[in-house]
């Protein structure tokens, strides 16, 4: 048994304009499943859940993004020098503002999308050649090798690099975003405005699964989410994540 990551949950006030900024930042299309959920996948016929694309699903919430800046973020890729001012240029003409974030003089560029989600846009680098746009899933951790342990335990990604200070998983097949956690220091301050949705393969049992997980170190979370097809869980440091009912 294992789960998949399948999308990156965004809550947002206006998911639609939130939807929409991050398809025209990727090149994706948008979708809805109904009030308040805009869903953002790659187009040319795609069909969720894919067996290795991440998508963004954008929910809609009553509350603003606090100051506190996101634990979990999206690093998107770039092909050349070129092409990551020209990204840049687009995304700020998209509603994109600059973010401080405290990285100090760095060769990526930070950024927040129009309810102030920080995001990357890296320089180009050979080992986000293939990924897509989204070339990392990033969440801020304070120990790096206890949450490899965990996801690489809660998922069927492979461990490609852990540290310290950094952890990398990919999908088995090798291709699509990468998931990395990157040691900052300080806990969970506040709810998570971004989050990642697992999915089980199809014949696996969801509870089987979240009773895997738990057991691994992830424990209920209680959102006020009511009677819902999924179940919220936090990880052994307190990141939300859903794990969805089987499609």
């Amino acid at each position: 048994m294992a789960l998949r990551p399948v999308q990156v949950n965004i809550k947002a006030l206006d998911d639609s304009a939130v939807g929409r900024f991050w398809a025209e930042a990727l090149g994706w299309g948008v979708s809805s499943e109904g009030p308040g959920v805009t869903n953002v996948e790659p187009g040319g016929g795609f069909v969720w859940p894919d067996p290795v694309a991440v998508c963004i699903d954008v929910v809609a919430v009553p509350e603003p993004k606090s100051a506190t800046k996101n634990r979990v973020h999206l690093d998107l890729a770039t092909t050349s020098a070129a092409h990551q001012e020209e990204l840049v240029a687009r995304l700020r003409s998209l509603g994109a503002t600059p973010a401080d974030v405290g990285q100090g003089n760095v060769p990526w560029t930070v950024l927040a999308d129009p309810e102030g989600n920080e995001f990357c846009v890296l320089e180009p680098r050979e080992i986000y050649r293939d990924t897509g746009p989204i070339a990392a899933v990033v969440v801020d951790c304070e120990e790096p090798r206890a949450m490899a342990r965990f996801w690489g335990e809660a998922m069927d990604w492979t461990l490609h690099e852990v540290t310290d200070d950094h952890a990398v998983l990919r999908s088995a097949q090798g291709v699509g975003p990468y998931l990395e956690f990157l040691r900052i220091p300080g806990g969970k301050a506040v709810p998570d405005r971004v989050h990642i949705d697992l999915l089980p393969h199809p014949g696996d049992d969801q509870e089987a699964e979240v009773a895997r997980l738990r057991a691994l170190g992830a424990t209920d979370l209680d959102l006020g989410q009511g009677d819902v097809p999924w179940r919220c869980l936090a990880d052994p440091e307190g990141h939300e994540f859903c794990v969805l009912a089987p499609s």
